[in-house]
């Protein structure tokens, strides 16, 4: 992962309160983050849609395809990529759950 020194890391939310299959948009350094949880990973996206820049959290989770509620783009959460139009994808933040449960992302 690089050198820690030169790493932000910051402290989210407890995994514990991010649910699998659910996601949750929080706020790192005035940054909107949207969390998902899949199948017990967690990925950590820019909370903005590529096409107009909607809060994603407004969308739909679907097992592992979240849509965007204004246009209804869809992209892979475990991957950002999309899948309708596939030409496009989700800006994807460093994410890690610490030892004591903690969600930690770095937007570097």
């Amino acid at each position: 992962m690089g050198d820690t020194a030169t790493q932000q890391w910051h402290a989210v939310m407890a995994a514990d309160d991010l649910w699998e299959g659910e996601m949750e948009a929080v706020d790192v350094e005035g940054t909107s983050v949207l969390l998902v949880n899949h199948d017990g990973d967690v990925f950590a996206y820019k909370n903005r849609c590529p096409h107009q820049e909607w809060p994603l959290n407004d969308g739909d989770l679907d097992e592992k395809e979240l849509t965007c509620a204004n246009h209804l783009w869809v992209f892979d959460v475990t991957t950002g990529k999309g899948l309708n139009p596939a030409n496009c994808a989700l800006i994807g933040y460093q994410c890690r759950v610490d030892d004591d449960g903690t969600i930690l992302v770095n937007l570097g």
